[in-house]
């Protein structure tokens, strides 16, 4: 239910059913000034954003914000918001009637406004484009179908983010959703989703392979309580973080969870994917991961299951000297589908057109094969005449063709043509077994020195 006094909102839990991450504790403050809401983004400070901007603001990346929608009318958020698209019927991906994608969005991406934008939230990344997928309101449960078909939509409107501020128990491995999120992986996208707010273990999307599941941190840089924990990457800002909420009478709401957490990392990751357009999406999470730090946190090591791998720190992230890695990057992958054209004549093992290294050695294993044989044509042949002089020399049967004796091992065994494969890659640390389940490999023996934020 919701109070229009305290600005209450409701958190969607049902069984199979979607959760908004960061809808824990919401108050509005309906006599709060705009700068009143930039002196409280504490995140900001932290972070020294003034600094992070004279490296990067996330120019030329579009975030797509999978939620509520994003009210596009917000002053907060002009001109930062494509048309994207409502998978809702409404047929409106700019209506927000609950709030909670319009605030993702200006952690992500809000410039302020007023003199000098010096008034209301600024996002992290406030050069950044918006791409709002709109699957749920307050009055209509997020859909466990709808959802993951955004996803696929913002793939192919060329989001390079892609911002999940929402749990679904539906989103296990070979689901509808893990697929999405797969195709999402596949073309190069980064997926940032919330661990949950519940105190339990890492819900789905974000416990699945090769997403970056963040936790939430107070304004201590201690770990938020009701974060979920386990196979956690990094952590960000969610405690009492201000965001637009068009819904308030303020136009503003504080808010409490791993929502807000969420969107802090997807605008790390859009600062990131603009600094190094060149780098996968596997290296920019290797950038993301080898930068992050414990902090304020002693006795913690990587990765830790509260924090993962520390916490996010964009500046650190942007300058330091990492070197770029496997394209893969350093979180567990899906397992590659089984190919089903492993019977066609004109592909390859996996399924794709074979290389010309590839085509140079079956042709070098053929002709191998070919050899041997001639060779042992030759060895019989030459046994067969030996064979046949021996019988006329001794008076026996002048056939010339005789049967063999026991035990001579003729006609000859021909070879098998088994052999491994040439093109088999070195392993790289990185890949996780199939069938086990996926945990985070240990990128780094150490944590970076303390660099700033």
């Amino acid at each position: 239910m919701r109070s229009k006094e305290l600005g209450f909102k409701r958190v969607w839990t049902t069984t199979g059913v979607v959760a908004l991450t960061g809808a824990l504790l919401l108050t509005s403050a309906p006599t709060a000034l705009a700068d009143q809401v930039r002196d409280a983004q504490w995140p900001l400070t932290v972070y020294d954003a003034e600094k992070v901007w004279k490296t990067s603001e996330g120019a030329g990346v579009t975030v797509a914000v999978i939620d509520t929608g994003v009210d596009a009318s917000h002053p907060d958020l002009l001109g930062q918001v494509l048309p994207g698209k409502d998978f809702t019927g409404a047929g409106n991906p700019h209506k927000d009637d609950d709030g909670h994608g319009t605030g993702m969005a200006s952690l992500i991406a809000g410039h302020g406004h007023g003199l000098n934008n010096a008034s209301g939230v600024m996002g992290l990344a406030p050069r950044a484009k918006i791409l709002p997928v709109r699957v749920g309101s307050l009055k209509d449960k997020l859909s466990a179908k709808e959802w993951p078909a955004g996803v696929r939509y913002a793939v192919d409107q060329g989001a390079k983010v892609i911002n999940l501020s929402l749990n679904d128990t539906s989103a296990y491995p070979g689901s509808n959703a893990a697929e999405a999120i797969e195709y999402a992986q596949a073309h190069d996208v980064v997926v940032v989703a919330g661990t949950g707010n519940d105190a339990g273990t890492v819900n789905y999307p974000a416990a699945l392979p090769g997403v970056v599941a963040v936790s939430a941190v107070d304004k201590d840089l201690s770990f938020w309580s009701k974060s979920n924990t386990g196979n956690v990457t990094v952590a960000a800002p969610g405690v009492e973080t201000p965001q637009a909420d068009p819904t308030s009478r303020s136009g503003y709401v504080v808010a409490d969870g791993t929502s807000g957490s969420t969107a802090y990392v997807s605008a790390i990751v859009a600062l990131l994917r603009s600094k190094y357009p060149d780098l996968t999406a596997g290296q920019i999470i290797n950038r993301l991961v080898k930068s992050a730090s414990f902090l304020n946190n002693k006795g913690k090591t990587a990765p830790d299951k509260e924090l993962g791998y520390g916490i996010a720190r964009p500046g650190s992230a942007l300058t330091m000297n990492i070197p770029a890695g496997p394209k893969e990057g350093p979180l567990a992958q899906a397992s590659p589908p089984t190919s089903t054209n492993s019977g066609s004549a004109s592909k390859g093992n996996d399924g794709t057109n074979p290389t010309k290294d590839q085509a140079k050695s079956s042709s070098g294993v053929i002709l191998l094969i070919a050899g041997i044989a001639a060779v042992v044509v030759v060895i019989a042949i030459v046994f067969a005449v030996i064979r046949s002089r021996r019988n006329r020399g001794s008076g026996g049967p002048g056939s010339g063709g005789g049967v063999p004796p026991q035990g001579t091992g003729y006609p000859p065994q021909y070879p098998s043509g088994h052999q491994p494969y040439p093109n088999a890659a070195p392993n790289q640390g990185y890949a996780t077994p199939p069938g086990q389940h996926p945990q985070h490999p240990n990128p780094y023996a150490q944590q970076p020195p303390h660099q700033g934020q």
